[in-house]
């Protein structure tokens, strides 16, 4: 991923380690999405449940109102809604997405250069990161329409409603979400918002990576073959606070097409999302949810490029015993 100071060759470019970390990145892509796992699903999923929440309704007066009006009418587990269709396809997910950005950037140095391991260039970064979220997208819309409708939709908790009997929800679960949605919705149901997941992620993933190739070849001292702890930490951690922050617009209108059901159709498609949302509420709904984006992007990929750096180290010096 990074050139290395002073050298023509980048140890993270390495087929080898490319494809081996693709193997192992599994076990680490649920700890960086935060949304698996001990920490990730205390912390990461309910954040990620207020803020489509707050993206997709008119009604709430900020993060902290939307806590308490979840917690009041739905309690604890109104922050889990759909957590399901992320625990269960976020490690492949994110397993494909590395594996993706570095083998692309193994071919791309190959097909400029000569060779896998040569310097790759800021364009080559963003190229390579580009695929990668077009790669994404594919696998992980389906599982993102699940999630945002699980999250969207009311279930009011016994202990805070009326004598009367509860309405059944629509759907019981993620996977009942997903066949629902095929049945009435057909195919293309499950692929709402693809559009504009499709621009978000590609962008996104190529800013994301090209910033932190970038930083961590600024902030490597001269004569260091690899960046250290602290720089991948903090390179790491910006470049997810500015993929995020720059990605917002694209993630709040992906949400909305995502929770239109069937028999609403609100909207025609991304642009006409675009138009109504800004037309209705002005352009600061396009940026709903920025704070909660990059409160959880700076931790998150602190934690993603960390074990990704140690996966490829460990992958590296296991080649060379070899």
């Amino acid at each position: 991923m990074l050139e290395d100071k002073g050298r023509k060759n980048v140890p993270p470019s390495s087929h080898s380690r490319s494809v081996a970390a693709s193997f192992v990145l599994p076990l680490m892509a649920p700890r960086g999405d935060l949304r698996e796992g001990g920490l990730s699903t205390a912390v990461g999923y309910p954040l990620d449940t207020v803020k489509v929440r707050i993206q997709t309704e008119g009604h709430y007066n900020g993060i902290w109102h939307c806590i308490q009006e979840t917690y009041r009418t739905e309690r604890v587990l109104g922050f889990y809604r759909g957590v399901s269709a992320s625990v269960f396809s976020v490690s492949l997910i994110s397993s494909v997405s590395f594996g993706t950005y570095r083998n692309f950037l193994c071919n791309i140095c190959k097909l400029r250069y000569g060779t896998a391991d040569a310097k790759p260039s800021g364009l080559d970064v963003s190229l390579a990161g580009g695929a990668a979220g077009a790669v994404r997208v594919v696998l992980m819309t389906p599982s993102e329409v699940a999630k945002v409708r699980m999250q969207t939709q009311r279930n009011p908790h016994s202990s805070v409603t009326s004598s009367q009997p509860l309405s059944k929800p629509k759907y019981r679960g993620s996977l009942h979400c997903l066949k629902v949605i095929a049945k009435e919705e057909g195919f293309g149901g499950l692929y709402k918002g693809c559009s504009a997941l499709l621009c978000r992620d590609c962008s996104s993933s190529a800013i994301y990576f090209l910033t932190y190739s970038s930083l961590c070849d600024w902030l490597t001292p001269a004569g260091k073959n690899k960046p250290g702890f602290l720089v991948v930490l903090l390179s790491g951690g910006s470049a997810g606070v500015l993929a995020w922050g720059l990605a917002t617009p694209l993630d709040v209108l992906k949400s909305r097409m995502q929770v239109d059901e069937s028999g609403q159709h609100r909207y025609k498609g991304l642009i006409h999302c675009a138009r109504e949302s800004v037309r209705k509420e002005g352009l600061k709904v396009l940026f709903k949810g920025l704070g909660l984006n990059c409160i959880r992007a700076f931790p998150v990929n602190m934690v993603v490029f960390v074990t990704y750096e140690a996966v490829l180290r460990f992958t590296e010096h296991f080649t060379n015993k070899k």
